[in-house]
């Protein structure tokens, strides 16, 4: 087909989206209860001594002596997902995507705003003390995994060993260590004005973080193997962690120096590899949007190249685009890989409506468009797209199912989730040791803890769920599918 032909069919799919901007399965009620609950699954997740005004009752304190073994107090933190452990590369970037939510669009969740930071506020406390507790060292880990997962506890019996892992010069874990300052310079962000010296405090460790960081170079993965592989395995290497946080610290300080150093070392460091995820590992896609954001406010020409590249990244999520390269299912949701696939759903969705809060923010103009070979898509369009996969998360979907804990008529009753899977300390306060616990596994009884909020792996390629506690690529969730979507719900639930 000719550029010429292929025209109007792109202009026709672009009109259908651009009609449909408008049109929703749900009300902007809707999208506030879910943001609600999206918020209240971090209180399920927690570690450590629970605070007064916990609203998910059936959890209770655990893991109080993290840290003990080294000396140092890790208590607290989030654990990362249907396990008890606290993995620090997936707890930063869950931590930096929901300081990232508040930055965007805390101006939408009004009567949510208070929550919100205080999901932030409970990771970042977490990485103050892994970032602080030792000169020259950072806590990148509690627990062993391979002993973790040979157990089915509820976090408030665990007794699995509680081992502490850390990155330091002699080993070093440049992907951890930036992001855990991309972390916590967002969170400054979060806190400027509600509470300044504790923002302070948090950029003031960023900026040391990530020059620990960038001054001893080296993945985690290599320092630590087979304790953090395959779990949370840094397959993408740590360069596109350096400029991840490098950007983080620039927004967070306005410190100049770090504009020097995005623009100097940003092409050793995947500024000009076009990407097509985003996550926990992989932070091209993100960075981009994010520094793209330097060209579309306040025109710096150093950072078209950044816009181009974010072009690049939305049209291969376009379809009919020429770079359209995406995959969806028959019902219309993104599809990237067969575990925990909405992880990539709610990233994807987040970026989009960023990116299209960028692109409109100074007054529109030729700059306010994707560029798509030799058209230009509104960002309207983004919106639309955005808004079509968290609809079909909440249930708007071949088979009218939330994928939504708590959340509509119908959603996942059987999620692979320790806690929430075995009786709470309330409804049965004996302890229920490790092995015990695998009958609550295997039980085909719904969990008995509702663990509101939480999203889950997600269905197949063909829109297929299996709601099973074993198949914890469909059913479990996680602390990273549900940050960015904190953000795409409070943007939908004033829009």
């Amino acid at each position: 087909m000719s550029t010429l032909k292929a025209l109007p069919l792109l202009l026709c799919l672009l009109l259908l989206i651009s009609l449909c901007f408008f049109c929703s399965a749900f009300t902007s009620n809707d999208y506030s209860d879910a943001l609600d609950k999206s918020i209240l699954f971090f209180e399920g997740q927690r570690s450590g001594k629970l605070p007064s005004n916990q609203r998910l009752t059936w959890r209770g304190d655990s893991a109080l002596s993290d840290g003990s073994s080294s000396q140092v107090d890790l208590s607290g933190g989030y654990y990362d997902a249907g396990d008890n452990l606290k993995f620090g590369l997936p707890m930063a970037f869950t931590t930096t995507l929901l300081a990232w939510s508040v930055i965007e669009f805390g101006s939408s969740m009004p009567h949510q705003i208070e929550n919100a930071r205080g999901t932030v506020r409970w990771g970042a406390d977490y990485l103050l003390k892994a970032a602080t507790a030792t000169p020259d060292t950072l806590y990148v880990q509690v627990g062993d995994p391979n002993m973790d997962h040979k157990c089915w506890e509820r976090p408030e019996d665990m007794d699995t060993p509680r081992n502490v892992y850390k990155v330091s010069p002699q080993n070093p874990g440049s992907d951890v260590a930036a992001e855990t300052a991309a972390a916590l310079a967002a969170a400054s962000i979060v806190f400027k004005d509600s509470d300044p010296s504790y923002s302070a405090r948090l950029l003031q460790t960023a900026v040391k973080v990530f020059e620990f960081a960038d001054s001893y170079r080296g993945s985690y993965s290599d320092s630590l193997s087979s304790v953090v592989c395959p779990f949370y395995c840094s397959y993408s290497g740590y360069q596109d962690e350096l400029l991840w946080g490098a950007s983080w610290i620039h927004r967070a300080s306005q410190d100049g120096s770090y504009l020097a150093y995005i623009q100097s070392n940003g092409h050793t460091m995947g500024a000009d590899d076009d990407d097509y995820s985003f996550s926990w590992d992989d932070k091209r896609a993100g960075t981009k949007i994010l520094l793209s954001k330097y060209f579309l406010e306040k025109n710096l020409e150093d950072f078209q190249g950044y816009k181009a590249h974010s072009d690049n990244y939305i049209c291969s999520l376009i379809p009919g685009t020429s770079s359209f390269q995406a995959q969806y299912t028959p019902g219309g949701l993104l599809y990237k890989e067969s575990s925990s696939n909405l992880q990539y759903v709610t990233t994807t969705s987040f970026l989009l409506l960023a990116y299209a809060k960028y692109l409109t923010s100074n007054g529109g103009g030729a700059a306010a468009a994707v560029s798509c070979g030799g058209s230009a898509v509104p960002a309207d369009s983004l919106v639309s797209l955005a808004r079509k996969q968290v609809d079909y998360i909440l249930g708007d979907n071949p088979a009218k199912m939330s994928y939504m804990v708590g959340f509509g008529q119908r959603f996942p009753q059987h999620i692979h989730h320790r806690g929430s899977s075995v009786p709470s300390v309330q409804a049965h306060p004996d302890r229920i040791p490790c092995e015990a616990g695998f009958q609550y596994l295997y039980s085909g009884s719904p969990n008995p803890n509702v663990l509101v909020g939480a999203i889950v792996g997600g269905p197949d390629s063909r829109d297929d769920y299996a709601d099973d506690r074993n198949n914890y690529q469909q059913s479990e969730p996680a602390t990273y599918i549900n940050a960015p979507l904190v953000g795409a719900l409070a943007f939908f639930s004033s829009h």
